[in-house]
C-alpha cells in the first residue's frame, strides 16, 4: 500500500512571521488551476453541447458543470477534474459552471459524502464519451483509423502523419457523431490529473479576496428584506401580536404573521434588524418546557425502564455475562449542539403568477423546490432553484425550512424578498444535533477475551442512536445493542457525520477500557477482534475487515505508535460513510493539564480525486471533531437554548488546533465518502490519549467541563 503525506494546518502560515502582521499564504493557490466558477443559467453562446457536464467552444474553451452544492466539500474542483482527466483536456482551457437544479443531473445535493461515490462513474464516462466523439470525428476527417489517434491536451493527434487537432477545431464536427452505447475509461496508473497535489481548489482567488459566491451575496434589484421573529422556547405557539410600532419605522414596508411566525419585510437588513425589536408578541404553551436538567434525569431513567428497541442480537448475551470473569461498564454522554455553520441561514424567493424563483444556499434544491410545490401547490416545473455557494452546512441546510419561509412570505406580500437569519436565530431556533447517552456493558473470559458485548442507546429524537452493524459487532459471539428514543419538541437532524459524530468517541473509549481490563495493547486487541471476525464471523458483518486492518497497521506505524517517549499517545479508528479512518493523538502534559500536540490520520476512502482537497476535507473533520467534543455545548432552560452566539457557544480556536498529519490508503478502488469520516474516530483518539497522560478517563462531552479540565475557567 502506498501513502501521501500532507503538511500540518501551519505550513500555509510560515511566511506570516516575517510580515509584521497580517496574513501572507505561503504558496501559490492559484496557478494551474481552472478558471473559476460562475453560476450559469443556459448554455454559452457558442459551445457545443457533448452531455449533461460537457460543452466545448470552438475557439477551444472547455466548459464542465458541477450540478452539487458547495459548501467546502471541494466537489466544484474535484467533479470537473474527473470529467477533464477522461477527456484529455487541458486543465488551463477548463472553465467550471455551479449548475442550477436540472432533471437531467442525477442526485444533485450534498450530504452523507455521497457526492463523488456516487457520481464517480457518471463523471468518468461523461469525459470518456466527449473524447471518443473528437477521435472520430478527427479519423474521419483524416481518413484514418480511429485506433491510430490519441487525445492529450485539448488535441488530437495522429503519430504516423504528425498532424493534430484542438478539441475546438472538431467540437462542431464530433457534435455529430452518434454518441457510443459505451466507452473505454483510462487506466488510472495514467491518471494526470485525478490523485494529484497540483491542482488547486478553483473558487481560492474568489473566497480570498471577498467575491459574491454565497446566499448572503446574492441581490435582486426590486427585492425586499424579511426578518422573522420565532418563539424563543421550543414548545410554544404564537397567541398574538402587535406589529404597529414596527411598521412605523423608517424603511419598514409591512409586518405579516403566517404559521407561527412573525416577519418583518423592509428596504434594508438593518432597518428590520431594528424593527423586528419592536414587535410586540404573545406566545402560548403548546408542549412541555424542557431544560436540559430534565434530559439529565431522562436519559437516567429511560436507560432503565424505556422501552427499548432491540437492533441486533447474537448469541446467548445472558449466559455470556454470567459467566463471566470480569464484567467492564461505562456510560457516556454528549449535549445537543449547534450546526453553527458561518454564514446564517438565507433564501432568496419571488413568487410569481406564472412560477417560482428561488436563488440560495441548499443541500438539497431538490427537496426545496418538491417541499415548496407542495406548500404553495405550484407544479414543479414552473418552479427554478438556483444554487449559491454555502457558507457552511454540516447537515443544517438538508433541511428547507428558511427557503419554505421565504416562499411562503413571498406568496403573501407578492414581493421577491431575500429573508435573513442573525446568528441568534441560528442558535436559538435551529436545529440541532440530538442528545444522546449510552450504556456499554462488556463481558470477558479468564483470558482476557471479548466474550459478550451490550450497547444501549438513549436519544432525543434521534431515531436509532446507535450503528448496530458497526465494529465490533461480527466479532463477539453475543452481542446486544438496542436503544429508546424520547420525543422532544426541540428540533433535531443531521449533524457532520450524523450519529457517528459522538457514537465513535463512546465505542472507541469504551474499547480502550476493555483493552485495559484485559491487559492488552489498544490497538492489539482491536487487530485481534478483526482477525477472529475474519476467521470467524458472527452473524452479518457489514464493514470490510482488511480495510479496517490497513488502516490500523498503517497509522499505528505512521505515529510510531508506543514508541515515543514523554508523549501519551490514544488510538481510535471508525468506519463510516463507506470509508475507514484510524487516528493516533498525541498528548502532552503542560502546566498539569492534557494538551493535545499532534494527531495522524490515516484514510482509506478509495481513490482520492483532488489530493489537496482530501487532506484539508481530513483536516478539517478532525477540527471539527476536536473542537466540538472539547468545548461545545448547547444547553436548554425551560424550551430555549441558554447560548445565542458565540461569545456564549464555544467553538476551538486557532491557538487550539494541533499539528496535523494525513496518509491515504491507495488500494486502486472506486471513491468511498470523505466529507465526514474524519470526524468520528478523532474524539475516541483524544479521550484515550487524555486517559494515557492522566490516568482519568473522559466519558462525557465537552471534555472541558470533565475533572481532568476542572482547574480551566
Amino acid at each position: 500500500m502506498k501513502s501521501t503525506t500532507t503538511n500540518s494546518r501551519r505550513d500555509f502560515l510560515k511566511m506570516s512571521a516575517i510580515t509584521g502582521g497580517g496574513l501572507v499564504l505561503g504558496f501559490n493557490w492559484f496557478s494551474a488551476e481552472a478558471s473559476a466558477p460562475v453560476v450559469f443559467s443556459s448554455v454559452v453562446a457558442g459551445d457545443i453541447n457533448f452531455n449533461s457536464y460537457l460543452s466545448i467552444a470552438t475557439d477551444g474553451a472547455i466548459t464542465i458543470m458541477s450540478p452539487n452544492p458547495e459548501l467546502g466539500q471541494n466537489i466544484i474542483t474535484s467533479f470537473p477534474m474527473v470529467v477533464a482527466e477522461e477527456l484529455e483536456a487541458d486543465w488551463k482551457m477548463v472553465k467550471i459552471l455551479q449548475a442550477n437544479l436540472d432533471n437531467k443531473f442525477d442526485r444533485q445535493l450534498t450530504g452523507g459524502s455521497g457526492a463523488v461515490p456516487h457520481s464517480w462513474k457518471l463523471l468518468r464516462n461523461a469525459g470518456a464519451t466527449a473524447k471518443f466523439m473528437l477521435i472520430e470525428a478527427a479519423a474521419q476527417k483524416w481518413a484514418v483509423p480511429a485506433s491510430e489517434c490519441t487525445a492529450a491536451n485539448s488535441f488530437v493527434n495522429h503519430s504516423r502523419s504528425g498532424k493534430k487537432l484542438g478539441f475546438g477545431e472538431l467540437a462542431e464536427a464530433a457534435s455529430k457523431i452518434p454518441v457510443p452505447a459505451t466507452v473505454k475509461l483510462k487506466d488510472r496508473k495514467d491518471f494526470k490529473l485525478i490523485g494529484k497535489s497540483s491542482i488547486r481548489n478553483v473558487e481560492n482567488l474568489k473566497i480570498v479576496t471577498g467575491k459574491p459566491l454565497f446566499g448572503l451575496d446574492f441581490y435582486r434589484d426590486g427585492m425586499v428584506f424579511a426578518m422573522i421573529q420565532r418563539p424563543e422556547q421550543f414548545g410554544m405557539k404564537l397567541k398574538s401580536f402587535d406589529g404597529s410600532i414596527a411598521k412605523s419605522m423608517p424603511g419598514i414596508i409591512d409586518v405579516v404573521s403566517f404559521k407561527n411566525n412573525v416577519a418583518v419585510v423592509g428596504k434594508s437588513t438593518w432597518q428590520v434588524l431594528k424593527a423586528r425589536k419592536m414587535l410586540k408578541i404573545e406566545y402560548e404553551k403548546e408542549f412541555a418546557l424542557e431544560s436540559t436538567e430534565d434530559h439529565d434525569k431522562l436519559f437516567l431513567n429511560l436507560m432503565d425502564n424505556g422501552q427499548a428497541t432491540v437492533r441486533r442480537k447474537d448469541g446467548d448475551v445472558d449466559a455470556a455475562f454470567k459467566n463471566a470473569a470480569k464484567v467492564i461498564k461505562g456510560e457516556y454522554q454528549c449535549p445537543f449542539i449547534s450546526h453553527s455553520p458561518m454564514e446564517p441561514m438565507n433564501f432568496f424567493a419571488h413568487v410569481r403568477p406564472d412560477g417560482v424563483e428561488l436563488v440560495g444556499p441548499t443541500q438539497t434544491p431538490g427537496r426545496a423546490r418538491a417541499e415548496i410545490s407542495k406548500l404553495l401547490t405550484i407544479p414543479e416545473d414552473k418552479i427554478t432553484v438556483q444554487i449559491t455557494r454555502l457558507g457552511g452546512g454540516f447537515g443544517r441546510r438538508l433541511y428547507n425550512d428558511f427557503a419554505l419561509e421565504a416562499a411562503e412570505l413571498s406568496s403573501i406580500i407578492k414581493a421577491p424578498v431575500k429573508l435573513i437569519w442573525t446568528k441568534e436565530d441560528d442558535m436559538t431556533a435551529g436545529t440541532y444535533r440530538p442528545a444522546v447517552r449510552y450504556r456499554f456493558e462488556a463481558a470477558l473470559d479468564a483470558s482476557g477475551n471479548l466474550t459478550g458485548y451490550k450497547l444501549r442507546g438513549v436519544g432525543i429524537n434521534s431515531g436509532n442512536p446507535t450503528r448496530e452493524n458497526n465494529f465490533p459487532s461480527g466479532a463477539v459471539e453475543n452481542l446486544l445493542i438496542d436503544s429508546v428514543e424520547h420525543k422532544s419538541p426541540i428540533t433535531t437532524g443531521a449533524w457532520r457525520a450524523p450519529i457517528t459524530n459522538f457514537l465513535a468517541f463512546a465505542e472507541q473509549a469504551f474499547v480502550d477500557e476493555v483493552a485495559q481490563a484485559a491487559g492488552k495493547d489498544p490497538v492489539q486487541f482491536r487487530l485481534d477482534l478483526l482477525a477472529k471476525a475474519k476467521k470467524s464471523p458472527v452473524g452479518d458483518i457489514r464493514y470490510d475487515i482488511s480495510r479496517m486492518e490497513g488502516v490500523i497497521k498503517m497509522v499505528a506505524e505512521k505515529s510510531g505508535w508506543g514508541k515515543k517517549k514523554d508523549v501519551s499517545q490514544g488510538f481510535s479508528v471508525y468506519f463510516s460513510h463507506a470509508s475507514y479512518v484510524a487516528q493516533v493523538a498525541d498528548v502532552v502534559m503542560r502546566a498539569g493539564l492534557p494538551v493535545v500536540k499532534k494527531i495522524y490520520a490515516v484514510s482509506d476512502c478509495g481513490q482520492v480525486v483532488s489530493l489537496n482537497g482530501a487532506s484539508h476535507q481530513v483536516m478539517g473533520g478532525i477540527v471539527d471533531g476536536l473542537g466540538h467534543a472539547m468545548y461545545s455545548k448547547l444547553s436548554f432552560r425551560d424550551g430555549a437554548a441558554d447560548q445565542n452566539n458565540y461569545n456564549t457557544y464555544r467553538l476551538i480556536r486557532m491557538k487550539e488546533i494541533p499539528e496535523i498529519e494525513t496518509h491515504f490508503v491507495d488500494n486502486g478502488i472506486d471513491p468511498t465518502g470523505l466529507g465526514e469520516p474524519a470526524l468520528p474516530p478523532t474524539g475516541g483518539a483524544v479521550a484515550n490519549a487524555i486517559f494515557k497522560a492522566t490516568g482519568k478517563r473522559v466519558r462525557n462531552q465537552p471534555f472541558i467541563e470533565e475533572d481532568v479540565f476542572k482547574t480551566i475557567s
